[in-house]
């Protein structure tokens, strides 16, 4: 399946922030489990390329896998060397939302307003992350759905999960990125599999 129909069947990407590469396939056979078809390993983890290289070998296939935190043009190519093919930043940078595109990558870029959305549209994102999305809320989102193209999704991530899911869907989030709801380094695999399955009825729910 290609990037496009993963996110289409369920458009809830894992963010695994401080996952060690003796773990990261197991996490990734519980969220698979469950339903989840996106998984990103923030750069600010132990040993993320080896993490991201091993998620692309076993999951590449099947799951749209790649980093978080992407901050450099650097790690775009390391990460794209590694075999991830999902860049999710936590800011609005041209440059690395351009060399993304280039690498033939999902990119998804972080922004807060206006401004920084239309600025990553112009640098080549197909979709956006609205982040950190709690601390505006939901009217702050609903206001930039107005004038942010209807062509581009928008993904809400920080501070939403399974208990108010619904509520930003129903405004017009396209979708979530779920980090410390699904996983922390000392949640077991069964459960991450467990929260896993909550977010995903949640969603189907909404």
């Amino acid at each position: 399946m290609n990037p496009e129909e993963l996110l289409a069947e369920l458009p809830i990407v894992a963010i695994l922030r401080g996952v060690s590469p003796d773990r990261v396939l197991g996490v990734a056979e519980a969220l698979y489990g469950a339903g989840i078809r996106a998984i990103e390993v923030p750069l600010n983890s132990p040993e993320p390329f080896k993490s991201i290289g091993l998620l692309a070998r076993e999951f590449g296939e099947r799951c749209l896998t790649g980093a978080g935190t992407v901050l450099t043009v650097v790690d775009v190519d390391r990460v794209a060397d590694a075999g991830g093919k999902l860049l999710v930043t936590p800011n609005t940078n041209p440059a690395v939302i351009a060399h993304g595109v280039e690498r033939d990558m999902t990119v998804m870029p972080g922004f807060y307003t206006p401004s920084e959305g239309f600025a990553a549209i112009a640098a080549g994102a197909k979709t956006l992350k609205l982040f950190p999305a709690s601390t505006g809320g939901i009217d702050h989102m609903k206001a930039m759905l107005a004038v942010i193209p209807k062509s581009v999704p928008v993904y809400a991530v920080g501070g939403v999960g399974a208990a108010n899911m619904a509520e930003w869907k129903k405004a017009g989030a396209a979708g979530f990125g779920l980090g410390s709801e699904l996983f922390k380094p000392d949640f077991t695999d069964e459960d991450i599999a467990a929260r896993a399955a909550r977010c995903v009825a949640a969603f189907r729910a909404a």
